[in-house]
């Protein structure tokens, strides 16, 4: 119990330090508190909230992986590296490939609501 514990309030220290620092996670974060409420309005069964809410948690999850990338790639080398911009490149598609599937899944809830 007590790994579980420290996980946990190491978990919240995560979420403080990216809500502080990371204006990507503020805005995403923003979008979920605004779009939770929409969420109840647009799904018609849970099955279609899940996934609109999932895809939300997903896309948060993936931007926090993708700022510890990026904060542990400036920590090895400060300095411009072409390596270092590749991998953070590619870190920043992983976000973009979860905001298409996120605005995908919202898209469809909206279409099936309100137009089918």
């Amino acid at each position: 119990m007590a790994r579980i514990g420290a996980a946990f309030w190491n978990t919240v220290g995560g979420f403080r330090e990216g809500l502080k620092t990371e204006a990507a996670i503020k805005q995403e974060v923003a979008i979920a508190v605004i779009a939770l409420p929409m969420s109840f309005l647009i799904a018609t069964n849970v099955w279609i909230w899940v996934a609109m809410m999932g895809s939300l948690i997903l896309l948060l999850a993936v931007e926090f992986l993708n700022t510890a990338i990026e904060r542990l790639c400036n920590h090895l080398h400060p300095g411009k590296h072409d390596a270092i911009k590749v991998t953070k490149d590619l870190a920043s598609a992983g976000v973009f490939c979860v905001i298409a599937i996120a605005g995908l899944i919202w898209l469809a809830a909206i279409v099936s609501r309100f137009w089918v």
